[in-house]
């Protein structure tokens, strides 16, 4: 098929794009762009969740942050997300000898996260994009892109269907489709470096009377080294339990924990607050695969003005920051942006990947990183004696000393940008507490100094 014989809704329209994937991405990508007069098309190769149920076979909860956030507001699409979100205060640390206890994210309850239902995030996003007119094909599984007749295969209902494309956005996940046919015509650098843990998914249902089991307004971490639980509240009153643990190696991983009587003796001996909350634990664990974790790099996104990828597509990241939703997000509002502001298709998928990419690269590193901080530092003397001083340096140099997790989750920050100064800055709570038991003995001088002169105000 030949460029004159594109389907008539297409020529001579200069702002058509066909999105492939309808997730969370696809879905607010076409809200911005509708809001911004596009015309556009999503082709999803699963069915309408709104209408099926959803069927995108991941249930990890999502955290909605201070990035995710601006998305949807540009979108128009916080308020009716918002209503079906649990606020998140901080984590909710289950040591296994001791108290449990808050660690609040932030100063107060204006610093919060939001935890959310994948699900039905994705269903408001839809009934938004298409309110707003964009198309949205369900059942459609993209085959292969001719890019030369700029014509995508699909297979539907048993059939294949032919559709013309000015530009294809690949927003189809981590195994996108459209990734790999851009990598018949292009190298695109790919590589997947994938995380030698894995996770399983339980639930802790409603209490008797419908109430939460457990404080609602915070993630639960039950941190235990080298493997870990959490918890994140949902809207019904349940809770969604992850466990995460090494696929194979020593005690406790999934190559020694494989049926539900090995999981009870786990939980009994680690998780023992845990353990009654999760009635049906002995089935679930059985009934539930192991999820593989991953991070994804490309030295490229983008196929001159005939392709480009965001989210996952272009930069998967392990779940361990919260971050995978929000950076997407984040990427729709860019390539919006740079769509509005370029001359061309070409300049614009360029102007996204230079912005991006390095943004995208920060916040796999970090998510990287707060997984170990996650399963074996949090409720370790050290640590919190280090929080304790970041958020008195917070007071003592507003604006200047932020901690990390502001940055990245209560701000909107380069990711770059946070990656940086979050180096610079534990290097000085380090350095500041060591051999210390309280801050009572900081020398309060000198650190002063330090951040001054290490740190510019943000």
């Amino acid at each position: 098929m030949t460029s004159e014989k594109l389907d008539s809704r297409l020529r001579g329209n200069d702002e058509h794009l066909t999105l492939i994937g309808g997730g969370l991405a696809g879905a607010l990508l076409a809200i911005l762009l509708a809001r911004r007069g596009w015309s556009v098309d999503v082709f999803e190769r699963r069915g309408d969740p709104r209408v099926e149920g959803y069927a995108g076979g991941r249930s990890i909860n999502l955290a909605l942050a201070e990035r995710g956030l601006h998305a949807l507001r540009q979108a128009g699409a916080d308020e009716a997300v918002l209503q079906q979100a649990v606020m998140m205060r901080g984590r909710f640390v289950h040591p296994l000898h001791g108290e449990p206890g808050l660690q609040r994210y932030g100063r107060d309850d204006s610093e919060v996260i939001w935890s959310i239902n994948r699900g039905e995030l994705n269903s408001v996003l839809l009934d938004i994009a298409e309110s707003h007119g964009a198309r949205l094909q369900f059942d459609h599984a993209l085959e292969q892109v001719d890019f030369i007749d700029h014509v995508a295969t699909f297979h539907h209902h048993g059939a294949r269907v032919v559709r013309p494309f000015r530009a294809l956005v690949g927003a189809d996940g981590a195994g996108s489709t459209v990734r790999a046919e851009i990598a018949k015509v292009q190298a695109l650098g790919e590589r997947t470096d994938w995380l030698d843990h894995g996770y399983k998914e339980l639930e802790i249902p409603p209490a008797a009377d419908g109430s939460f089991r457990i404080e609602p307004n915070a993630l639960h971490i039950w941190p235990r080294g080298h493997y870990m639980c959490i918890a994140l509240p949902n809207d019904e009153r349940t809770f969604t339990v992850t466990l995460f643990m090494p696929h194979a190696g020593a005690h406790p991983s999934f190559a020694t924990v494989q049926t539900g009587d090995d999981a009870m003796a786990l939980f009994q001996r680690e998780f023992p607050d845990a353990l009654p909350l999760i009635p049906a634990l002995h089935h679930d664990f059985e009934a539930n695969p192991v999820g593989n974790l991953a991070t994804l790099y490309l030295d490229r996104w983008h196929l001159g003005g005939q392709a480009v990828l965001l989210g996952d597509a272009a930069h998967a990241m392990v779940p361990f920051h919260g971050q995978g939703m929000n950076c997407a997000f984040e990427d729709c509002v860019a390539l919006a942006q740079h769509l509005q502001d370029s001359p061309t298709l070409a300049d614009a998928f360029a102007a996204f990947e230079r912005e991006r990419k390095p943004n995208a690269e920060a916040i796999q590193q970090m998510a990287l990183e707060n997984y170990i901080e996650m399963r074996d530092k949090v409720d370790h003397p050290e640590y919190l004696l280090q929080r304790q001083l970041e958020l008195e340096l917070q007071e003592r140099h507003p604006g200047r000393f932020v901690p990390h997790y502001s940055m990245v989750t209560f701000m909107r920050v380069p990711y770059a940008v946070a990656l940086h100064r979050s180096d610079v800055q534990r290097k000085l709570l380090v350095n500041a507490t060591c051999g210390l038991h309280s801050l009572d003995s900081v020398d309060w001088e000198t650190l002063d100094a330090a951040v001054v002169k290490q740190l510019s105000p943000l």
